[in-house]
């Protein structure tokens, strides 16, 4: 027992690396929280514009959205931070994990979206067209809160998973959670600042899940 409290819980290496892990919650706080907005913006934006059924635009629209929800996301941040410099294009880590985690996200919350559209009938479409109010603003006060609506437990969950990912900006130097932990565990040779990197997530993503769920109960409710 004695063991593994120094090797998981050794109180000297905690005190000495939690202002880095606290760093990296920042770092992880700002990237996921402009991932956030970003991608669930460029995604009902997305969503919206398909709504016209311009054929050649959501074939664009489509093939975005397929590509980066069957893409893994390390995949791409690899591709962009070791392979963009050789064609002079020159981003910085944090840059290249929000870039890549708010495409992905997007082209989630655009079906997502996409599919709270689908589910408005025909009927309401065309009665607020017929009333005067045009295809636009039809889709605006219409269309849109029922499908926001309808998105959110799912969008939630989505949400949730893409953010987790900041942890790969270990892979390209982020100073994140689980970079600043391994780097601390590196010069420690303790497990330690790992166990206090499942702590930080834990603080970060445990509510996040919590509201997940009491939203999906919440949703589940309202359907009986």
């Amino acid at each position: 027992m004695d063991r593994f409290l120094e090797t998981f819980f050794n109180p000297v290496v905690m005190a000495k690396y939690t202002p880095d892990i606290i760093a990296g919650i920042w770092v992880t706080l700002q990237i996921a929280s402009a991932v956030i907005v970003a991608g669930i913006l460029a995604g009902l934006a997305l969503a919206c514009l398909r709504s016209y059924g311009v054929k050649t635009l959501n074939f664009f629209i489509i093939c975005y959205a397929d590509i980066f929800r069957a893409l893994p996301p390390l995949v791409v941040i690899l591709i962009l931070y070791f392979g963009f410099p050789s064609i002079g294009i020159q981003l910085s880590g944090p840059m290249v994990l929000f870039l890549v985690l708010a495409a992905t996200l997007s082209a989630f919350a655009e079906e997502i979206f996409w599919a709270g559209f689908s589910s408005v009938e025909k009927g309401q479409w065309e009665a607020g067209i017929a009333t005067g109010l045009g295809f636009t603003r039809t889709l605006a006060y219409v269309a849109l809160p029922q499908a926001v609506r309808l998105a959110i437990p799912p969008l939630v969950n989505r949400v949730l998973a893409i953010t987790k990912m900041t942890a790969l900006g270990s892979a390209i130097g982020v100073s994140e959670i689980l970079s600043s932990a391994t780097t601390a565990q590196s010069f420690s040779g303790s497990a330690t600042p790992l166990t206090m990197s499942v702590v930080a997530y834990l603080v970060i993503f445990l509510p996040m899940v919590v509201f997940a769920r009491w939203l999906e109960s919440r949703t589940a409710w309202k359907k009986r």
